[in-house]
């Protein structure tokens, strides 16, 4: 009797979704892609009357516009493919995307005359798997938007008159397999690629310039030739040795010289001034342990602000302690070069949050890029061990896995510092204003994927050492500039020695009857911290998928989907950011399995990461293949009817 219900809803549920869908009748979407094909062919206003469709009196999906492919459940486009038809027109990214952003997998334009470049609206069709403009006559530079298409695997620009530089956030987009942009006039630097999953790449025929990044072991020369300033492997060209910039100093002039040597004196007394008026101002302040929460007022979003990080949680104790630059110990050069501990006391620093474990900070110094800090309380781990833990971390990288560029060690507390990542947490995309509205399914699962790849990497690295993540949650995964996600805080925390032991994992969801039990913990039983992260990334994953919180009304998540599931409302606990925007509901509970399996009450049952990592990754193969299923076939570099 309990499935009847979820039944029903579902299709309640599809048939609203239906109703939403660009093809139940929605005259504007139609509209949007009639623009979209005049655009294309400019000079063939009377596409629709050679049969193509494309007018506004018909439906995409149900009366088969040429090119056009939907899916078979919720009637929405999933891929444009139009493909050596002259087409002589410009690309009207704008209409496109408007209208079909949301649900567009595969755009192909492949072998028509097209000209113009590509607009920045394309950012619009964010979950778009494969992106085909090859033999055309597309001029100016990629647009920096297209690194905002996270699930981008294909891409394929060759064959053009793209002049300017690679935008860098494109080549870090993870999971991209092929990148074509052979035969333009591609000028700059060749970009860092991410090599973890990219089987094609080629650039040859451009003008780039400059070392190529680390790809040689990757790709032949082939992949590179015919680009006269492009240097290093696995070309047989070598690149010329760095010049110092002192060479240039024997054409200065006397004057010169003394110009420069009086701006310099100048700035000098300038500078000791200003140490001098900090240092009085310090002095005139007269701390008091337990004033850490002067100087700090309610911002608009309801955290706390620190005006630095002068306060007597930091000044009493590291007073106490040694309190010199040497206390700081550098991990990375190039970001930290310079840097003193009394730089970080004296910069102004904003607090954005305090958690069981301690506080962060977000730190700006002149003429660096702003700093995170976290201070830590309670770590468990002693100053000597804490300080070969860091030196370890810092051998085993992995480029999802936030590195510590600095950090202070005492028996009593420890600070580390990171770069800071502009865009907030996973926790603040899905719970907070927006509510995971902009988060789509593409996006979360190209997360899912890169985040599971860099545990099971970390995993298999640090194993000897036994340090695992330790405390993994939703607020540790950062995104950048770019949207990419991070792990932060790896290895700072070590877990009291306890785990989980009753059952309310899959094997209770065989029980018919009766709540979810509670989850206990015992101090008694020997606790695998690479297990517990595993637990740990399988809430987080329950939190993708439900939108929900780890404690969603005040009940453990893990625990409630799992009575949820045991009850067979399986469909009633996906988040309806991604229903609403016709997710396919095998793949999403092909994830939730997943999981389930990560948050099984015994830890013996859990699965390693390494095993995580696979599974997640087999869900990503089938979702881009469902994006280019029949009726239509990719063959190589091109797309076939």
């Amino acid at each position: 009797m309990a499935g009847k219900p979820i039944s029903c809803s579902f299709i309640i549920l599809l048939f609203l979704v239906g109703l939403a869908s660009p093809s139940s009748g929605n005259e504007d979407f139609r509209v949007l892609l009639v623009k979209f094909m005049q655009t294309l062919s400019p000079y063939d206003p009377l596409v629709s009357d050679k049969g193509w469709g494309w007018n506004t009196t018909s439906d995409p999906c149900d009366n088969g516009w040429k090119g056009v492919s939907c899916d078979v459940g919720p009637r929405m486009v999933r891929k444009v493919v139009l493909d050596k038809l002259n087409f002589t027109g410009t690309l009207d990214a704008g209409s496109l995307c408007s209208g079909v952003g949301s649900s567009l997998f595969v755009l192909s334009l492949t072998g028509n005359q097209l000209t113009g470049g590509i607009p920045q609206e394309i950012a619009g069709c964010d979950n778009l798997n494969h992106l085909y403009l090859s033999g055309n006559h597309f001029s100016g530079e990629l647009p920096g938007s297209l690194s905002l298409i996270k699930g981008l695997k294909r891409f394929d620009v060759s064959n053009n008159n793209f002049t300017g530089e690679l935008p860098p956030g494109l080549a870090e987009i993870s999971g991209m397999k092929s990148f074509l942009a052979q035969n333009n006039r591609i000028s700059g630097n060749l970009p860092k690629f991410d090599l973890t999953h990219l089987e094609e790449f080629n650039v040859s025929n451009n003008e780039l310039s400059g070392p190529i990044p680390q790809m040689g072991g990757h790709f032949r020369a082939n992949s590179f030739l015919d680009n006269p300033n492009l240097c290093g492997k696995p070309l047989d060209k070598e690149c010329p040795p760095t010049t110092s910039s002192n060479s240039t100093s024997k054409d200065w002039s006397i004057d010169r010289y003394l110009i420069y040597a009086g701006y310099a004196f100048i700035g000098l007394v300038i500078i000791t001034i200003i140490i001098l008026k900090l240092v009085s101002n310090m002095r005139r302040r007269k701390p008091k342990v337990g004033d850490e929460n002067q100087n700090v007022a309610v911002g608009e979003d309801g955290s706390n602000k620190a005006d630095d990080l002068k306060t007597s949680e930091y000044r009493s104790q590291y007073s106490m302690e040694s309190g010199t630059s040497s206390a700081l110990v550098i991990l990375d050069d190039d970001l930290a070069k310079d840097l003193k501990f009394e730089d970080l006391l004296r910069a102004p620093a904003e607090l954005l949050g305090r958690g069981s474990h301690g506080s962060l900070y977000k730190v700006i110094l002149n003429h660096r890029a702003a700093l995170a800090v976290k201070r830590i309380k309670g770590s468990g781990i002693p100053n000597d061990e804490f300080t070969r833990r860091m030196h370890s971390l810092n051998k085993v990288r992995h480029r999802r896995v936030l590195p510590a560029i600095a950090f202070y060690s005492s028996n009593q507390e420890k600070l580390l510092v990171y770069e800071h990542q502009p865009n907030g947490s996973l926790f603040k995309l899905l719970h907070g204003s927006e509510n995971g509205k902009n988060f789509t399914w593409g996006s979360r699962l190209v997360a899912a994927t890169s985040m599971a790849d860099a545990l099971a990497y970390m995993h298999e690295g640090l194993r000897e050492d036994g340090i695992a993540h330790g405390n993994l949650k939703s607020t540790d995964i950062l995104f950048d500039g770019d949207k990419e996600a991070f792990i932060s805080e790896y290895g700072l925390i070590r877990p009291e020695k306890e785990r989980r032991i009753e059952p309310y994992g899959p094997k209770s969801l065989k029980k018919k009857s009766g709540s979810a039990p509670k989850g206990r913990l015992s101090p008694t039983l020997p606790r695998d911290d690479f297990k517990e992260d595993v637990y740990d990334f399988g809430v987080i994953l329950l939190e993708m998928l439900t939108g929900k919180s780890a404690t969603h009304n005040g009940l453990d998540l893990a625990r409630w989907v799992n009575s949820m599931v045991r009850e067979e409302w399986t469909g009633e606990v996906f988040d309806r950011a991604l229903l609403d925007k016709g997710t396919s509901e095998e793949r999403m509970v092909n994830l939730l399995q997943v999981a389930i399996k990560c948050t099984s009450a015994s830890a013996g049952d859990r699965p390693d990461m390494s095993q995580v990592s696979k599974m997640i990754s087999a869900i990503s193969e089938e979702e881009e293949k469902s994006s280019i299923n029949s009726p239509f076939s990719f063959t190589g570099d091109s797309v076939s009817m």
